[in-house]
């Protein structure tokens, strides 16, 4: 059965957003996340929003089918049109995600692209990501995902070591991710993703230098490293508090992320984002930097949320439950809010502290400037660009990211 909907306001059945969310909306980019919620297992440190076929099995019955999945997100992409009216955006970036978009046949992930494509148009430059599991996917498929249109592609590496994989429960074979990347690099895609897991319980410095050196020798132009976070509700919480599996240790935490730091750094890779690494500055993934920086995008599929102009909203997370609300004609929305100015602040500084960049001093109140002044002093933010304006952090500042961000915000 589906979840409660979080709180939040109704969404209007047609979708409709408010004048104030559309204002200024030439300026900004738009982007659409495409969420594909089947995966053939579920693995254990999990908790998006997922399915597996037997669980969806008589809960939704065939408006939750794969093979309807493709034509019922369009339905989708086509809501979205009407209600963003006249706005003349052409798309800069689509990701498509999930879950494991690549258990779709290619055919489906290109059908959903089209429809973005023949409803808004794609920029010409236009960043086309899928995730990819690397079991999933073949030389075959990937050049029709290229035919298609897609210009990137990220794969679910996670580790190199086989008792590492066996923790996360995931299925696929050492080595296999780095044959998918050489493979996309056959099929004519420029920018290759893995991304990496590090502090699951079991590994061990060596083990995480082994993945990021196989990482790197694979030659995708962009690394992803995020530290395990053990989620409430998922089979890894449970097992770590029956006692089975540590909870990952913070100092270990620490340790791996300046090991990801020395060996992708001294391969040529720059970090442009805390948990983000790219060897150019076109590698980087603009979808997510869209996020980051507050532009606009629409979610579409099960459990995606959207934000545009300060306007944001979430939907039905059941496959069966958002099926049948675009069978119907009403939006598959569960609930929005309209953020406050003082909202979108706080959001900035959450988001953008953690680019390269920094954020904005201009953006901190009385409060959180003082707190900036000490940061600088501490050495958890740079100097130098505090003298340009800017809170932005240092390396040492990057491994207490959170702190530094409740300190600003206040």
């Amino acid at each position: 059965m589906p979840s409660a909907p979080p709180d939040g306001e109704p969404v209007p059945a047609d979708g409709a957003l408010p004048a104030s969310a559309l204002a200024g909306s030439a300026a900004r980019p738009l982007g659409f996340y495409l969420h594909v919620p089947y995966c053939a297992t579920r693995c254990g440190y999990c908790d998006f929003n997922t399915y597996t076929a037997s669980e969806l099995r008589g809960s939704g019955g065939v408006l939750a089918s794969r093979e309807n999945y493709a034509a019922t997100l369009a339905d989708e992409v086509r809501l979205a049109r009407k209600a963003l009216g006249e706005d003349p955006r052409a798309v800069s970036t689509v990701f498509v995600g999930g879950g494991t978009p690549t258990l779709l046949p290619a055919a489906d992930l290109g059908r959903m692209l089209d429809a973005v494509r023949t409803e808004f148009g794609l920029a010409p430059d236009a960043e086309i990501t899928t995730e990819a599991n690397p079991e999933s996917v073949d030389p075959a498929y990937l050049a029709e995902l290229r035919a298609a249109g897609f210009t990137r592609v990220s794969f679910g590496m996670q580790s190199a070591r086989p008792h590492v994989l066996r923790v996360l429960d995931r299925t696929h074979t050492p080595g296999r991710p780095e044959q998918c990347v050489a493979d996309a690099r056959a099929a004519g895609f420029a920018h290759v993703n893995l991304d990496l897991i590090y502090g699951t319980p079991g590994e061990s410095d060596e083990d995480w230098a082994a993945t990021l050196d196989a990482a790197l020798g694979a030659e995708p132009d962009h690394v992803s490293a995020y530290a395990l976070i053990v989620e409430d509700g998922t089979q890894l919480a449970r097992r770590v508090r029956r006692g089975e599996l540590p909870m990952p240790d913070d100092d270990a935490l620490a340790d791996r992320y300046l090991i990801a730091e020395e060996r992708l750094g001294g391969a040529g890779f720059a970090w442009y984002e805390v948990s983000n690494w790219s060897r150019t500055r076109a590698g980087r993934c603009r979808h997510n930097e869209l996020y980051w920086t507050g532009a606009d995008w629409w979610g579409a599929g099960p459990g995606a949320h959207s934000h545009v102009g300060g306007v944001r909203w979430w939907n039905v997370k059941h496959p069966g439950a958002y099926a049948q609300a675009l069978a119907e004609g009403r939006s598959p929305g569960a609930g929005r809010e309209l953020l406050a100015a003082e909202d979108r602040r706080v959001e900035r500084v959450l988001l953008e502290l953690r680019l390269v960049d920094g954020v904005p001093l201009d953006l901190l109140t009385p409060v959180g400037a003082a707190a900036a002044r000490r940061a600088v002093a501490d050495g958890l933010l740079r100097p130098e660009a505090y003298a340009t304006g800017r809170a932005a952090l240092t390396l040492r500042g990057r491994l207490l990211a959170d702190a530094v961000v409740r300190d600003l915000v206040d």
